[in-house]
């Protein structure tokens, strides 16, 4: 391995350690469980001058 893949691999090591860290998951389901808790879409007012 040369210097530049170490250079790499080390960038590579760091985002696994902060994904780690942060508690990241690679299951689709549980990505829209926790963005569902994080992210509530207000309901649309109705405007009476809109009908």
């Amino acid at each position: 391995m040369n210097t530049k893949d170490q250079g790499k691999q080390s960038q590579l090591e760091k985002f696994k350690k902060a994904a780690r860290e942060a508690e990241a998951d690679e299951d689709e389901a549980a990505f829209e469980d926790k963005l569902k808790r994080i992210v509530k879409q207000k309901p649309k007012k109705e405007n009476p001058a809109d009908k």
